[in-house]
């Protein structure tokens, strides 16, 4: 295939997202000869800062400043992106909250194909760029044909790809701001509302002992507590768990709770939806407690365990202090 590839890259505060690594093991499953160009969007001295560290992984970086990027506005992005970047491309972009906004109206805007939520990708044959998909939840996986004959547009599930070592590259930073000229939005950005702050930072601790909806009912949250205690670790929950009100938003991890980076995540009775895999960074090991065999968490554990998690992990407990009492 001849299609140039480019990764949107996330980042804040001038720190590339996890996501940036991923991409780019994506786009090498599209194409290993291709190297994938890297696009920045944002405004700041913390931009120079983000595209010399993509340097480092990218041989290639596109930087695009504006200061209309002080806060992403995906109307505004979209307009910079579609000066830029050459049609018939292929545009990775993480399928997070903001991703989903940026993504389909990016695609019209190319006039190229748009593909959401991709957990795999399988090659190309002739035109045809061969991916999957989840719907219904995560519960069917769907095997698309996406025609890139115009380019295409790819959101891809945040911890779907593994990143691979690779060389180090002496990438190039490349200026492309001046080629976006004026934007114009609709939008207008008001004021940015931060949480209160919890009891317990989950976002710091290397173990998290995570909780979903398989939990079943508020009574039962001792039973993943106790396990968390045994294994010296802090319980977090997905988003069904903090709307029944049974722990407090700070304990949430995803998309709309806490994004973090455990070296450990034991995710029990947790489907394991892309907003919920969004909040979790820097390739822990996974270990998944559900009794649905087809749950999404088990395509990104590296242990899953198929069970009832309220008969497993009271035995998981007893293990855990019988193997301490023993050491000690």
């Amino acid at each position: 295939m001849t299609a140039r590839i480019f990764a949107y890259i996330v980042h804040k505060a001038g720190v590339v997202d996890d996501s940036a690594a991923e991409l780019l093991a994506a786009a090498k499953t599209i194409d290993p000869a291709e190297t994938p160009t890297a696009l920045v969007v944002g405004s700041g001295a913390e931009l120079d800062t983000v595209c010399s560290n993509l340097c480092a992984t990218f041989a290639k970086v596109w930087k695009v400043a504006n200061d209309s990027f002080a806060y992403l506005n995906a109307e505004l992005i979209r307009q910079a992106l579609a000066k830029v970047v050459p049609q018939g491309s292929i545009v990775l972009v993480p399928h997070n909250h903001f991703g989903i906004d940026l993504g389909p109206g990016l695609s019209i805007k190319l006039n190229a194909a748009f593909v959401p939520d991709v957990v795999r990708i399988d090659g190309v044959d002739g035109t045809n760029l061969k991916v999957v998909r989840q719907e219904f939840g995560g519960q069917v996986s769907t095997h698309v044909r996406c025609n890139i004959a115009n380019g295409a547009v790819i959101n891809v599930r945040p911890g779907a790809f593994k990143p691979a070592e690779s060389a180090p590259a002496a990438g190039v930073a490349v200026d492309k701001s001046a080629e976006v000229g004026p934007l114009t939005t609709e939008r207008r950005y008001l004021t940015t509302i931060v949480p209160e702050a919890g009891d317990v930072d989950i976002t710091k601790e290397p173990v998290l002992v995570s909780i979903g909806r398989g939990i079943g009912e508020k009574d039962n949250i001792p039973i993943a507590e106790e396990l968390a205690e045994a294994l010296g670790a802090v319980v977090s929950c997905s988003r069904p768990v903090v709307d029944a009100k049974w722990l407090p938003k700070s304990r949430q991890v995803g998309s709309s709770g806490q994004t973090v980076k455990p070296k450990i995540y034991l995710a029990c009775g947790i489907s394991g939806s892309f907003q919920h895999l969004a909040g979790l960074k820097g390739n822990p090991f996974v270990v998944a407690i559900n009794k649905n065999p087809k749950a999404p968490i088990f395509q990104v554990a590296e242990v899953g365990i198929v069970t009832d998690m309220l008969e497993f992990i009271p035995e998981l407990t007893n293990k855990v202090r019988e193997m301490k009492q023993v050491s000690a």
